[in-house]
């Protein structure tokens, strides 16, 4: 049985957590007193016990909440669990957000030994019903009432955007429309059109925070700093070719210049990543073209391999 092994908190960021024996979680918001409580995704982290002990097993000794995290949890691999699952801890309701997380500035552990586990192995949920927790109660794996709402990205690759000197037109009319489609969007970033930094943003959106769909706007064309398409395929694990073939088609009957597109559809992990065109009517247009179609794509990723459910909680079937 999994259970609660130590509940740590810091009421100041950059300052080592302490172990309490119980606490107070609240809804949208994280643990009463941690300075990592917000509204934001990353309200409460979790660790595994037995990845603490596997740390310890080479001769470092680590006291609980030394990696940072709230929750201690023993006879459960959080590492394994998707973005989505719900976990009751005491009276509390947790929802997975982000598995494992970029490390910028190296925690005290890593500048003594050269390593720290909480980058790969940590896990991080939101409160979704607040409670008390106390060390020794069980974790369980809850089963979710209702769908599991498509999560979402965008990203709009944009050198004059990124350094004010535009603003973003496309980005918001992707976001809004996913939205109205039923869609939860996680993020939505502005970024200039650099290739490395894109194929780092891809790799943490769909391995970390594990979205369903990641939409990119810009870059797909012939300047020589249209690298979109390029960053995508190096991230990718398969290809999904007829997503870009079908909206040239469809825009080919608008206009001649899509044969001038180079933007490519993959899929990394669960996570599929299409790549749009730069202007809002462009962006507009092709998602017109896939967009009542995904769910069957999505529902494929999530494994869902009988009947892929839709937005409002209708179901289709799709022969998967």
């Amino acid at each position: 049985m999994a259970k609660i092994e130590a509940i740590c908190i810091s009421e100041q960021k950059g300052t080592k957590k302490t172990a309490t024996e119980s606490a107070s979680l609240e809804k949208e918001w994280g643990i009463r007193g941690d300075a990592h409580g917000g509204t934001w995704h990353r309200q409460v982290s979790l660790l595994s016990l037995e990845r603490i002990e596997e740390f310890r097993a080479r001769g470092v000794q680590v006291d609980f909440g030394a990696f940072g995290e709230n929750l201690v949890v023993s006879g459960l691999d959080l590492r394994k669990l998707p973005v989505g699952t719900l976990l009751r801890a005491g009276t509390a309701l947790l929802e997975v957000t982000q598995i494992g997380k970029e490390c910028h500035s190296h925690c005290a552990i890593y500048h003594a030994v050269g390593d720290c586990i909480m980058p790969r192995e940590g896990i991080f949920a939101r409160v979704l019903e607040g409670g008390e927790i106390h060390v020794g109660e069980p974790v369980k794996v809850e089963a979710r009432k209702g769908i599991f709402p498509w999560q979402a990205a965008v990203i709009t690759l944009s050198d004059k955007g990124a350094a004010g000197e535009r603003e973003d037109k496309s980005g918001p009319v992707i976001a809004e429309r996913l939205r109205k489609n039923g869609y939860q969007v996680v993020e939505k970033i502005l970024m200039a059109d650099d290739r490395k930094a894109l194929e780092r943003t891809l790799i943490r959106l769909a391995d970390q925070r594990q979205p369903d769909l990641i939409l990119t706007t810009g870059g797909t064309g012939f300047s020589p700093r249209d690298v979109t398409p390029e960053a995508t395929m190096a991230v990718a694990e398969r290809e999904a070719p007829g997503i870009a073939e079908a909206i040239r088609t469809a825009s080919l009957r608008i206009t001649p210049h899509a044969m001038f597109s180079r933007a490519v559809a993959v899929i990394r992990g669960r996570t599929l990543i299409i790549n749009l065109p730069g202007s809002p009517k462009a962006c507009n247009e092709a998602m017109d073209v896939f967009l009542d179609a995904l769910p069957h794509a999505l529902g494929l990723l999530r494994d869902q391999i009988k009947d892929c459910a839709d937005f409002f909680g209708n179901i289709k079937s799709y022969n998967c």
